[in-house]
């Protein structure tokens, strides 16, 4: 079983759209998904709430319970875990951190999500825990401005090399409870969040983009 959180100190980076999303995408790839949402704010278990589907299931748990949580959910048979967080440094989140096999921080292209993400780095320096970036939210088409902050977040750590657009279809698929795949299979939001998938499941393998390639080939 997989354990991937979306972490960051800093709000509106869009840690809970790109939750939900990776989950309702690998959901569809035939991966048993769970998702546990460890923000007060609850935006993850909203979006549940909101949901037709029944799966994939988002459950609150108190940060002193996620250990057991994680056991009861391996036990069952589950392939990858999702948890969303606090943008804040409480409990929660360095539950979080040292639960996961992969913590990525969701960063706008902008000076301030890039200086406050410094205090989770440091956080999972100390821990010794694997993350990487991911560009969210940035402008459509490259540019410079994107360009730039890829390249400065590449200084302080690892960088997806999937980089999201801002792109109506997010808001919408989180208010109608819903994963950007299902908004609109075909779109550029979908396509974008099913490739940062593939990229998280290789990286949590162990693999990379050129293991996948050659495996394509034989």
């Amino acid at each position: 079983m997989h354990v991937l959180a979306l972490v960051t100190q800093k709000g509106g980076t869009g840690k809970s759209s790109l939750a939900v999303s990776l989950a309702v995408a690998a959901l569809e790839r035939g991966l048993k998904v769970y998702m546990i949402d460890l923000d007060p704010q609850a935006t993850a278990r909203n979006w549940f709430a909101r949901r037709e589907a029944a799966e994939p299931e988002v459950a609150t748990v108190e940060a002193n319970r996620l250990s057991a949580a994680l056991i009861a959910l391996q036990r069952k048979g589950f392939d990858l875990v999702i948890l969303d967080t606090p943008g804040v440094d409480t409990p929660a989140t360095t539950a979080a951190m040292q639960a996961a096999d992969l913590c990525l921080i969701p960063a706008r292209p902008s000076v301030a999500d890039i200086e406050a993400a410094k205090p989770t780095i440091r956080s999972l320096n100390k821990l010794g825990k694997a993350f990487s970036f991911v560009l969210n939210q940035c402008p459509p088409n490259r540019s410079i401005r994107t360009m730039d902050a890829y390249r400065a977040l590449q200084l302080m750590g690892g960088v997806s090399g999937v980089t999201l657009a801002l792109r109506a279809d997010h808001v919408d698929a989180l208010a109608q409870g819903q994963g950007v795949t299902e908004r609109d299979g075909q779109g550029k939001a979908a396509a974008e969040i099913r490739e940062l998938l593939t990229w998280a499941l290789l990286q949590m393998e162990g693999k990379t983009y050129d293991d996948q390639k050659e495996a394509r080939v034989a």
